[in-house]
């Protein structure tokens, strides 16, 4: 999947060039930034102090209000919030031991508390909500708030949050509400806390630095329980400053930004709303999702903010260019100051890059630059960008300015590995965990895989090359590369796949756990939007496509590695309880496979309904 960005004019955007050195060492590359990292603030809250006095009543953050109108909270104002409630926290005697746990979502409490708290130097949790919420079975919840010993926990809405609450929460811990009502416990008010007078808090800022626990995040807890990642001070300055000297178009103008994505994952929670806060600018939180049902609220956002930089995962982008083809107003909106794409998550198919990018050409005469990288919760999370010229679907570029790599020969493929002041010191309260996630001269290892974009040019940079741990050998003790695969079924498949997983551990042949995209299927069938989905997978013309994907998988097959012999749409989406899905969308290979282990079975035995097979040269359905 080579792709330059198309030829027509590119919007002028400021990016870094960093330099960097890559050299052999044994069985093993290095690949450093030459380029040092500038000096950074001591700690966090640092950027709100400096934005405050520089400019008060710039929005750092804002939210629409039950009226529709946007809740607007400045520099000065969120530094004045920040003071009260991190003073309300120390009262309360938190601590790294005893943290501030958040499990709802986004929201302007949601933000006020992590700056208070941060300011406070005491560590805040924020947990995914799914697992209030969506989940049935609180055992993860459970887990989460054990490894944590939460002082004090906070919900914006107590009557949502009561199941979760009975299941979980501490006798010792106070609940903190932002409204509604809780039988089992009284809650303290969220705006008591902004009415605490301040005594000691600045003092005890004066006393933060680089390594004062700032976070808490989880990992998506694959198919092992979630680990709590320690993220500091320090860290999180660090990536913002190696974001800035990459981007240094952020210092140009205040970057306006307009996003979802949940602050318990890294993407949103750190880099995103740490792109704002850091470099004096705006984040507009959208309330939208990249549903069908939630998008709408996505797009009323766009045509009234434009953002100058805007993620979204790949869903969101494919839905966003949807609209765009067809709405005018949006299209004048949102193209009219967007400097940068970015996508997170997973890599998104080239079909989607080139809708995306002809509907900006078609509109501005200008293509906008759409940015890869490779980043981690454990890593805070940006480690290589690629700024350069190259842009294709997979590259993951060279490190930012700061940071170290080592390429690991691991089988026959290489593991990345990382070291450098982003990188976390560790797990919370798992020292085993820590010891084997770091190798012997301290580097991070990721787990991902990466090859060099051009062998003869490391200084190049590289290319996701798949997570170790998904590979796998069939029974003919042939390796298959699960990474790679997976992203040509979802660029081929495209608009039909949302996502796919590889099966044939232990088996003779390649086979695919199809995630169908139904409301493209539905389509596709002629059939209505509530038509049950097996009946849909089930029809000829929805059938006839995945058989002739099939073939187009296979047409540039070499060996048993890469031919596809069996396909399985799903008729279920993919389950949050069974942590098949991550909030981010993005699909947890392991958990698939030992969740449908009998579905794998029937596939393989031809006992699978709606499979689609390889036969020979021609593509045969077993009934």
């Amino acid at each position: 999947m080579h792709h330059m960005q198309p030829a027509g004019r590119q919007r002028p955007v400021l990016l870094g060039n960093p330099e960097v050195r890559a050299w052999r060492d044994g069985d093993a590359w290095r690949v450093d930034a030459v380029t040092p990292l500038d000096p950074v603030p001591r700690r966090w809250t640092d950027r709100l102090a400096s934005g405050a006095a520089a400019h008060p009543d710039r929005t750092l953050a804002a939210r629409r209000g039950p009226d529709g109108q946007w809740i607007r909270i400045g520099y000065a104002d969120m530094l004045r919030r920040a003071r009260h409630i991190g003073q309300a926290l120390l009262d309360r005697g938190l601590s790294a031991e005893r943290p501030l746990a958040i499990l709802s979502g986004n929201d302007l409490e949601h933000y006020q508390l992590a700056l208070g708290a941060a300011y406070a130097g005491i560590p805040f949790a924020p947990i995914s909500p799914a697992y209030s919420l969506v989940a049935t079975d609180y055992g993860k919840l459970r887990d989460l708030i054990g490894q944590l010993t939460p002082g004090a926990v906070y919900v914006a809405d107590a009557g949502a949050f009561a199941p979760a609450l009975n299941a979980v929460l501490p006798p010792d811990a106070e609940l903190i509400v932002g409204g509604g009502d809780y039988a089992g416990r009284a809650g303290t008010g969220f705006g008591s806390l902004l009415d605490t007078p301040v005594r000691d808090v600045d003092a005890v800022n004066d006393a933060v630095g680089p390594d004062t626990i700032l976070k808490f995040l989880f990992t998506s807890g694959s198919t092992k329980k979630p680990k709590a990642v320690v993220t500091t001070h320090g860290m999180l300055v660090a990536n913002q400053q190696m974001l800035l000297q990459t981007f240094p178009f952020f210092a140009e103008a205040p970057p306006v930004l307009v996003d979802w994505l949940p602050w318990n994952h890294c993407f949103g929670g750190s880099h995103n709303v740490g792109i704002a806060l850091y470099n004096g600018g705006t984040l507009y939180l959208d309330d939208g999702k990249p549903t069908p049902k939630e998008f709408g609220q996505t797009l009323d956002n766009l045509r009234e903010i434009a953002p100058t930089v805007y993620f979204n995962v790949p869903k969101g982008f494919e839905m966003l260019t949807d609209a765009l083809e067809r709405d005018a107003g949006l299209r004048a909106s949102f193209f009219s100051r967007v400097k940068l794409f970015l996508c997170a998550g997973a890599g998104l198919s080239q079909a989607a890059w080139d809708r995306l990018d002809a509907a900006a050409l078609a509109h501005c005469g200008e293509s906008i630059r759409i940015m890869t990288g490779l980043g981690m919760t454990e890593t805070s999370p940006s480690c290589t960008f690629g700024t350069g010229d190259v842009v294709q679907a997979g590259y993951v570029g060279v490190p930012a300015p700061g940071c170290r790599a080592k390429l690991v020969p691991v089988g026959d493929k290489f593991e990345a590995r990382f070291a450098g002041p982003h990188v976390m010191p560790g797990y919370w309260r798992a020292p085993d965990l820590t010891a084997d996630a770091f190798d012997d001269e301290g580097y991070y290892r990721t787990g991902d895989a990466l090859r060099f974009y051009d062998a003869a040019r490391p200084e190049l940079g590289f290319v996701f090359d798949g997570r170790i741990a998904e590979d796998f050998k069939l029974s003919t003790g042939t390796f298959v590369s699960v990474g790679p695969l997976r992203a040509r079924v979802i660029s081929q498949g495209a608009p039909y796949v949302t996502d796919a997983v590889v099966t044939g551990l232990n088996r003779a042949s390649v086979g695919l756990l199809v995630y169908p995209r139904m409301e493209h299927c539905r389509a596709l069938a002629d059939m209505p939007a509530d038509a049950d989905a097996a009946q849909v997978l089930a029809s000829p013309p929805v059938r006839a496509m995945f058989a002739r994907l099939l073939d187009s998988l296979n047409a540039g097959a070499s060996g048993s590695s890469m031919r596809i012999e069996r396909l399985l749409p799903l008729a279920e989406p993919p389950s949050i309880d069974h942590r098949e899905v991550t909030d981010k969308g993005s699909i947890n290979q392991a958990a698939v496979l030992a969740r449908r282990a009998a579905l794998v079975d029937d596939l393989y035995a031809d006992r699978a309904e709606l499979a689609v097979r390889a036969d020979g040269g021609g593509t045969r359905t077993t009934t």
